[in-house]
């Protein structure tokens, strides 16, 4: 079976941080390494996560300096576990897994996702699933992704908005798949999406040149299933989709005129502006 590490980042997550890491450390398949970044923790956070480290010789942290909450700083802390992993020569491994401070993972979560991946060398991102729901995309956490493809397309993430999504459409414009495995099961200890209006949901779209016929047929299947992020989410994404003026430069700023390009010609291949607009043509001539 292949190895992987995990890249974990936190923020003042003394009532989540554990169980978070007893289900990565207890995993059937271990990993080769855990790298987790502190995003500035003001409560006990590093000091568990000092006696983490003290019992485990394959756990690495990182501690930022508190710059207050700030959610841009996410994948920035991603790249800093991958340079880390170089710096200390860490041993390479077939896959990186992203993971979160308020997930908790089966123990046949990472066999269950490689097992897959090994058996299918053109899947380049996957993920479990946490709810009774079926999903396209991967989630954000729990995703696997096969470092052969991530290390020759990017190497490290984008420190922009819709940086997941970036990696995903790469996959899709060199005819690699990503795949949501609902056997592989996981556990948010937190609402998804609590505490925050969604903002990066919507402006995001904008930073990567969706079509707006794209981003209205996200609305409609948000707001109507009420799912993922419920349909109070759904109008926050459409509002900030719809309101956002981007930076010049920096993590608010726009994706390269050429990704934007791409990923409309991706949503285009995929035929999906044409059912959207079959879709809204009838639900209104009903």
């Amino acid at each position: 079976m292949g190895t992987y590490s995990i890249i974990l980042t936190c923020r003042n997550s003394e009532k989540d941080i554990q169980q978070a890491i007893i289900s990565l450390i207890n995993q059937d398949t271990k990993p080769e390494y855990i790298i987790v970044v502190d995003d500035g923790s003001k409560d006990k956070t590093p000091t568990m996560l000092k006696e983490f480290q003290a019992k485990n010789d394959n756990l690495y942290v990182i501690t930022n300096p508190d710059l207050g909450y700030d959610i841009g700083r996410v994948v920035a802390n991603w790249n800093k576990a991958l340079r880390l992993s170089k710096e200390l020569d860490l041993k390479p491994t077939d896959y990186h897994m992203i993971s979160t401070d308020d997930t908790q993972y089966e123990k046949d979560y990472a066999g269950t996702i490689m097992k897959y991946m090994d058996l299918d060398p053109s899947i380049a991102i996957a993920s479990g699933n946490y709810d009774k729901f079926d999903y396209a995309m991967p989630h954000g956490a729990g995703r696997f992704i096969r470092n052969s493809f991530f290390f020759s397309f990017h190497g490290y993430y984008p420190e922009k908005m819709g940086y997941e999504s970036v990696i995903l459409y790469t996959a899709f414009q060199n005819r690699l798949k990503f795949r949501v495995i609902p056997e592989a099961r996981f556990l948010h200890t937190r609402e998804l999406g609590s505490g925050h209006h969604f903002y990066e949901f919507g402006a995001s779209m904008r930073t990567l040149g969706y079509h707006p016929l794209f981003a209205l047929g996200r609305f409609v299947k948000y707001f109507s299933s009420g799912r993922p992020i419920g349909r109070l989410g759904a109008i926050h994404m459409l509002y900030h989709y719809l309101s956002y003026k981007p930076k010049q430069e920096g993590y608010d700023s726009m994706h390269d005129a050429e990704i934007r390009k791409d990923i409309r010609m991706a949503q285009a291949k995929r035929k999906t502006l044409y059912r959207i607009k079959e879709s809204l043509i009838k639900a209104y001539t009903y």
